[in-house]
């Protein structure tokens, strides 16, 4: 199977290099409708949609459909989205993002597999100033702290996908990493800021079941299902060149070359008693903290050749409380484990099919570099550009050992962002209990083929 997968990707870019011309871009905007003039007052629709040829090694112990399964093959929908936003006036601006996630054969919600498309945004934002010093703005927003890929344009990544740990509470106490918020946010000068409000929902709505409804028995901490407390979000960049845009809290993730780009950042996010976890001495509530520093780069390199380079380096550090863990796998390809008690890890989230321990108290460094080729490396017009990424992670409660996560891959672009190819190799961890210590097991591998539309 893993030889056929193989050779069903090699064909495929072997196909798209013979492939005819491709289309020159337009600036004209078809969905686009003006609402003055000059075009400054418009409303736009836009459509996407990630479509996922993957095969997986499976993690030990895994089972598909309650049959032993140590490799899967599968097809789904990672993103399929329909924004509809629009610059009502000079002051005015309106976001709304429906669409669904993560569907595979495996996708359901209580035995229903219909249950999945949802409102991701529902957004107004207003300008206070003349110019992008100061919006304000509320709602259901990805407007956040920490990182510039704790909310990423998806539509424009370089890699297969986001490194999704930096989206910190994704579906335990936010909607797919958005949250109900008011915002304040800005460019003054070189700075871009946002200070951001959050009103967390309850981990007991987030569709799963809960680890424990009281966490005594608990050793390790985990989102705590008693109390309510707002949560309080700061992210600050400075940007050496070209400013990013201020119109959506989106960030890039690469510009292909049109724009030069060099921002260093910080941010953070907390919580008071966000978590719980059971003492000798009862219940213990702990604060959420979390920090992160990064660092971006996306500019051409030969204007001539059109040729251009995507850096990113970030350092997270993430303070859940005691022990936190959570397992997490990507549009899961399977449903369920058969590893005997007390061989395999506990806590939140599914140690079988693809996941990997993905956020936990602990240190986390992230990088990616990406090369666009020379406009004339192929004949007909597309363009190609590899990449590489990891993820070096220590979590506390897996006592020391590193959770080294790599992915190299290369992205076919036919038509920009709009239409490309891309396939990305990964590399991951697993990891087994030993008479209760942690201990390193077999590494996996995951090939994936990803066609995207996004116009």
């Amino acid at each position: 199977m893993k030889k056929l997968i193989l050779g069903l990707a090699l064909l495929a870019l072997s196909a798209m290099s013979y492939a005819q011309q491709a289309p020159v871009e337009k600036d004209k905007e078809a969905l686009k409708f003006n609402l003055n003039n000059d075009g400054t007052h418009y409303f736009q629709v836009t459509f996407l949609n990630q479509t996922w040829l993957r095969y997986n090694q499976n993690n030990p112990g895994t089972t598909v459909e309650s049959q032993a399964q140590a490799n899967t093959f599968d097809i789904g929908l990672r993103r399929t989205r329909m924004q509809v936003f629009g610059q009502i006036n000079d002051k005015v601006f309106v976001y709304f993002q429906f669409g669904q996630n993560n569907f595979n054969s495996q996708y359901a919600i209580g035995g229903n597999r219909k249950l999945a498309p949802f409102f991701h945004d529902a957004l107004c934002d207003y300008k206070v100033s003349k110019g992008n010093q100061l919006r304000l703005g509320g709602g259901l927003t990805i407007a956040n702290g920490l990182s510039r890929f704790s909310q990423p344009s998806i539509g424009s990544i370089m890699t297969l996908d986001v490194p999704v740990f930096a989206q910190a509470t994704v579906d335990q106490t936010d909607q797919f990493s958005r949250k109900l918020s008011v915002y304040a946010r800005g460019q003054v000068g070189k700075f871009d800021y946002r200070l951001v409000l959050s009103d967390p929902f309850p981990v007991t709505s987030n569709g799963s079941t809960p680890v424990a409804t009281s966490p005594e028995s608990n050793t390790y901490a985990t989102f705590s299902s008693v109390g309510h407390h707002l949560q309080q979000q700061g992210y600050l960049i400075y940007q050496f060149f070209d400013h990013e845009q201020n119109q959506t809290p989106y960030m890039t993730g690469t510009y292909l070359g049109k724009k030069k780009v060099f921002n260093i950042a910080a941010g953070a996010i907390y919580q008071k008693n966000a978590m719980w976890m059971g003492t000798s001495n009862g219940t213990e509530f702990q604060d959420m903290k979390l920090f992160a520093l990064e660092s971006f780069l996306d500019m051409p390199v030969n204007k001539e050749k059109e040729t251009a380079v995507s850096a990113y380096v970030g350092y997270f550090n993430t303070n859940y409380g005691t022990n936190y863990l959570r397992y997490n796998g990507i549009m899961n390809v399977a449903n369920g484990s058969n590893l005997a008690a007390g061989t395999a890890i506990t806590g939140q989230g599914p140690v079988y099919g693809n996941a990997l321990p993905m956020f936990g108290t602990g240190q986390s460094v992230y990088a990616q570099l990406g090369y666009l080729l020379s406009k004339n490396a192929l004949k007909n017009g597309a363009r190609v550009m590899p990449y590489a990424s990891a993820t070096l992670a220590k979590f506390d409660r897996l006592g020391g050992l590193m959770t080294n996560t790599y992915n190299a891959g290369v992205n076919y672009f036919v038509l920009g962002h709009k239409a490309k190819f891309t396939l990305d190799l990964q590399n991951r961890p697993t990891y087994k209990l030993d008479n209760g210590t942690v201990q390193s097991d077999k590494r996996m591998n995951c090939v994936t083929l990803q066609y995207q539309i996004f116009f």
